[in-house]
């Protein structure tokens, strides 16, 4: 199993936060990833030397499947699996919903509920992304919340613990075994911050304070968007919509693909490679999450069929006609 590093990605720049609570100075941010040759492990950090917490560990890592609701409008989903609109089914995959396991120690203790350290992860992503501000999280445009807010929470993850019952270290913890790098923590004035890195609905974020722009082409060669069969039809007439999240999700390469984390699920059937030459030409905005999604707003919310500069099926590439 590969081990977990930190990569350095900048600095924070000031701003307002939502909520209470000033604005803390900058400092080194990092993020989990599983880049590193198997049996090592390493923590890199820009200014604030190692980071306890996240040394290598045996434990699992979250599946990231299927997807599920709480509420009108909270998702808990991964990425590009609500494709066109007026999608309103739902699966469930290795992610149902199972009963806790009762209260226990931290660490990866397994029940019917599932590891408590990926289900806390599972819980992590689910507010960071969708729910930060219902449960009355002071949350910044970069999207970065204070982790000792979170674990204020008496909200139960699936293995039937509240958030309250888990410590930071538990936190560092989810956050370096999540395979896919959904969560990224900063540490800024002897506190620990804590945020999504896409797959956001949360309309306060801003792009520019949570994404690097592409600003030209060769910085993203290939830029593809996985589907499903069942949707061709209402993406060709409506184009690729953003639906309740803020961006609308591509993937730099297939999964699996070295440097492939995130961005497309593994059971796509079909694939649309973006036109990115076009897309910019045009004033369609880019980002780049720093766990290698490619992220787009599009034009008012939808990616339309003209910039699709190819469509294929994923097994065997076979062509499909993109409709005039």
């Amino acid at each position: 199993m590969a081990s977990t590093s930190i990569s350095e990605q900048g600095s924070l720049s000031g701003g307002v936060r939502h909520g209470r609570g000033n604005a803390p100075g900058t400092s080194a941010t990092y993020i989990a990833s599983r880049r590193t040759t198997p049996g090592t492990s390493h923590l890199e950090s820009g200014s604030g030397g190692l980071v306890s917490g996240l040394e290598k560990t045996g434990a699992p890592a979250a599946t990231g499947k299927g997807w599920d609701r709480k509420g009108k409008d909270a998702l808990v989903a991964d990425e590009g699996e609500l494709e066109a609109a007026g999608f309103s089914g739902g699966r469930r995959g290795a992610g149902a919903r199972g009963r806790g396991e009762g209260r226990g120690g931290s660490g990866g203790g397994r029940g019917r509920g599932g590891d408590q350290i990926e289900n806390l992860g599972r819980s992590l992503t689910q507010i960071l992304r969708h729910s930060a501000l219902e449960h009355g999280l002071a949350m910044r445009p970069d999207a970065f919340v204070q982790v000792s807010e979170i674990l204020h929470l008496q909200k139960k993850t699936r293995s039937g613990r509240s958030l309250s019952s888990h410590s930071e270290d538990d936190v560092r913890q989810a956050a370096a075994l999540d395979k896919k790098g959904r969560m990224e923590l900063r540490e800024e004035g002897g506190e620990l911050w804590i945020r999504a890195t896409q797959g956001h609905s949360i309309k306060i974020i801003e792009s520019e304070a949570l994404l690097r722009s592409v600003t030209s082409a060769s910085e993203v060669p290939v830029c593809v968007h996985g589907t499903y069969t069942r949707y061709l039809d209402a993406i060709f007439r409506e184009g690729l919509k953003t639906m309740k999240r803020n961006h609308v999700h591509f993937a730099s390469g297939l999964p699996k693909e070295d440097g492939v984390i995130s961005g497309m699920r593994t059971t796509c059937e079909v694939l649309i490679f973006l036109d990115v030459e076009k897309a910019l030409q045009d004033g369609m905005k880019l980002w780049v999450s720093t766990n290698g999604v490619i992220l787009t707003e599009g034009l008012d919310g939808t990616v339309p069929k003209q910039y699709f500069k190819e469509v294929c099926t994923v097994r065997g590439r076979q062509n499909i006609p993109i409709p005039p």
